[in-house]
């Protein structure tokens, strides 16, 4: 298997194609093949080109999207509607099931791996023959968790994986979702110690690969093709503790989904009755480290939605990349009860089974708005988004999407198995009293 890295003439798509590759199919997390870089944010373009890059990969997600709805809007009609919705609500029933079923006799070393929602994103400082050799194997060996975004090298030119320089670490690792960096030999001592301490200041792990001219260390360490890695910074990873979520979400959303399956009916054929389209709208959106992925929810707007939101976009009454606007006319009779008690957003029940999402975190943001992410904006993705979160209840009718960002990155901060609970109970109380919107 031939590498772009290892061999410097096969050259990295450009970042409008990780674009078009991306929507189609995005990976979930925990599998073994290496996510796909961010759309909108792709961690191969260098610092300069990073705007640019938000702009050319913005119009092939656009043209994605509108392509799926336009698929949805002209499917053909289907069976009776009670009927397809009793199926459509039997496939999530099995779903839940089998994922509740699933075995976990995962290997010890890639339990930190699957918790913390898949593939980590690494950065190579160096990229002559030895990083390159390290960058091949990655590559080839996607079961070592790791996934390459490039090398930063202070004399290689930029191109051929090279995507910056050792002073750019801040900026690439954030725009990247980077979680390791690689100190590949040589090195020189002054930026060997620069880039350790910005690692630490990002919380990002490091490790140092020596040349050790062919001979074995004597201490037991890890090897990546027959490199030895010596670990000089590590962030301590929660694991117990994300395995209890991860066990909260299946087994809530699971129990959740099999209580409210009469509701679920119900609901399904409120929406098939009020308007023509689907009953369930299901829309790309940015989950963590910015992997798209497929959010559902029933639909509470009119078929062509996506197409009028540009000519309301002026009337944003959000800050920031978000929108919403009071008294929205697209939205339909039984969508405005539906959002007014949140019960439009039950279906991501199962998006929490999938793994895609959690019961608690930060909302998912829609793409467009997700392009429009300045680098500040990020840190909201380090973690999978949830149906509910700190902000929907404490400050959910504040405009501000500073003031959002702010909850988030405190959640984040903050996180406890004790503050999901107290969010769950808030968020029952705050739907009961129907403050949506």
């Amino acid at each position: 298997m031939s590498s772009p890295y290892f061999h410097p003439r096969e050259q990295k798509p450009l970042p409008t194609e990780w674009a078009v590759r991306l929507i189609p199919g995005a990976e979930v997390s925990g599998r073994k093949k290496p996510p796909r870089s961010a759309t909108g944010m792709p961690p191969f373009a260098p610092p300069s080109h990073v705007t640019q890059t938000l702009g050319l990969a913005a119009k092939p997600v656009e043209k994605a999207v509108r392509s799926h709805l336009a698929a949805a809007e002209h499917s053909p009609p289907g069976e009776n509607s009670v009927r397809s919705t009793l199926k459509w609500i039997a496939k999530i029933l099995q779903f839940g099931a089998a994922v509740v079923s699933r075995r976990t006799d995962r290997k010890s070393n890639r339990s930190a791996i699957h918790v913390s929602g898949g593939m980590r994103n690494v950065l190579i400082v160096g990229a002559d023959d030895f990083g390159r050799r390290i960058a091949n194997y990655l590559v080839q060996h996607p079961e070592t968790g790791r996934a390459v975004c490039g090398f930063l090298d202070d004399r290689e030119a930029l191109g051929k994986g090279v995507i910056g320089r050792t002073s750019d670490l801040a900026h690439l690792a954030r725009a990247g979702f980077v979680d390791e960096v690689i100190l590949a030999a040589p090195h020189d001592r002054e930026v060997a110690l620069r880039i350790l301490e910005a690692a630490r200041r990002l919380r990002l792990d490091v490790k140092l690969a020596p040349d050790l001219f062919g001979r074995d260390p004597v201490r037991k360490t890890e090897h990546v093709g027959g490199v030895p890695l010596i670990s000089l910074h590590e962030e301590p990873l929660p694991v117990t503790r994300l395995l209890m979520k991860r066990v909260l979400d299946v087994a809530g959303g699971g129990a959740a989904l099999i209580l409210l399956a009469p509701a679920l009916i119900l609901l399904a054929i409120l929406v098939r009755l009020d308007s023509p389209g689907p009953v369930i709208y299901s829309a790309l959106r940015a989950g963590r480290k910015g992997r798209p992925f497929n959010c559902y929810k029933f639909r509470t707007m009119v078929m062509d939605a996506d197409a009028l939101k540009e000519e309301l976009r002026e009337k944003n009454q959000r800050q920031g990349p978000f929108f919403k606007i009071a008294g929205d006319p697209r939205i339909t009779r039984v969508g405005r009860f539906l959002r007014r008690y949140s019960l439009d957003e039950l279906p991501q029940l199962l998006n929490v089974l999938k793994g895609e999402m959690s019961l608690v975190g930060p909302r998912p943001h829609p793409l467009d708005d997700f392009s429009a992410y300045a680098i500040q904006h990020l840190p909201r993705l380090d973690v999978l988004p949830g149906m509910t979160g700190l902000w929907q209840v404490t400050a959910r009718a504040n405009p501000s999407f500073q003031a959002a960002l702010d909850l988030d990155i405190e959640y984040i901060r903050s996180w406890s198995l004790a503050l999901d609970f107290r969010i769950l109970l808030k968020t029952a109380a705050v739907v009961l009293r129907g403050s949506g919107e």
